[in-house]
């Protein structure tokens, strides 16, 4: 049983003719025809006496009237409820590590927030192997993160662009502006992000194909965290640029320069292939996508 054919019997019903229904509808009248008899079929009842011209509802054709004027009714209102409006009114669950949290969540979170303020959203960290197990698991909606380019047959990929990884200082530091080998470097006080962090681990690489290791005095996941502890002079870190940027544009920061090492770190947003994007997905990834982080 089709909506289509339920429609076309409440036509005939209230014009009391095969040919009007048909000239309301945009069918011809062999099309109408076929229709009532497919429903006729399908409920195993006669629904009209056709009577010479005069086409009459049968008893079983009044009690199903009854109930398809209902269902019509229904299917409008659902209609109706699912229309597209500028309200979103669903839910969101997005994993991130620790430092996308920190240096680009709470400002984008916030600005998602003021234009769709009945979204209810969740967000989940961890490392990116759990984000992505609890994606796979339909746990999480998408996955937010900073890392070398990953691809997986079983993910889209909503957001993958790409920004450099920087030695960082305070902009009154003796080493502010200043180019340095690798190995002269890290014998400077040190403040890195946790091991699990990706551009951490794309430091250690390096280091270790030069026979190098890095001994931090701090570590830390919480990005702000750090910007902050390098304004005071504590340090050198190793920072996506698009988290300092501002601070270097101010002066506040200065960048120390490594020669032979400029690594990127890609911001990427992923989700199941299987999964429905939903108007609360579409509405964070096109936001996020024109997001400046710079913006804190």
């Amino acid at each position: 049983m089709e909506f289509r054919e339920i429609n076309t019997f409440l036509e005939i019903a209230r014009q009391g003719s095969f040919s009007k229904a048909a000239a309301s509808l945009g069918y011809t009248q062999a099309a109408v025809t076929i229709q009532i008899r497919q429903l006729e079929e399908e409920l195993g009842v006669r629904l009209f006496d056709r009577i010479g011209k005069k086409i009459t509802l049968t008893h079983q054709g009044v009690v199903f009237s009854r109930h398809a004027s209902r269902l019509m009714t229904d299917l409008s209102q659902a209609k109706y409820a699912l229309k597209e409006s500028d309200v979103l009114t669903g839910k969101l669950r997005i994993g991130a590590i620790e430092s996308v949290c920190a240096s680009i969540l709470p400002n984008l979170i916030g600005e998602y927030h003021r234009l769709h303020p009945q979204v209810s959203i969740s967000i989940r960290t961890d490392s990116p192997d759990l984000l992505l197990e609890w994606m796979d698991r339909n746990e999480l909606d998408l996955v937010f993160l900073l890392d070398k380019r990953l691809f997986h047959p079983h993910w889209v990929k909503a957001l993958d662009e790409p920004d450099r990884v920087i030695f960082v200082t305070s902009a009154h530091s003796p080493l502010a502006g200043k180019t340095l080998a690798l190995w002269e470097l890290i014998r400077h006080p040190l403040i890195l992000t946790e091991k699990n962090a990706s551009y951490r681990s794309i430091l250690e690489q390096h280091l270790a194909s030069l026979g190098l290791e890095a001994h931090p005095f701090l570590e830390i996941g919480n990005t702000e965290f750090i910007i902050q502890l390098l304004k005071t002079g504590a340090g050198i870190s190793f920072l996506p640029e698009f988290t300092v940027r501002q601070d270097l544009a101010e002066g506040v920061l200065s960048q120390i320069q490594v020669p032979g090492f400029t690594p990127d770190i890609w911001k990427q947003i992923v989700y199941h292939k299987d999964k429905w994007v939903s108007r609360e997905m579409e509405a964070f990834i096109r936001l996020a996508s024109a997001w400046d982080p710079t913006e804190r």
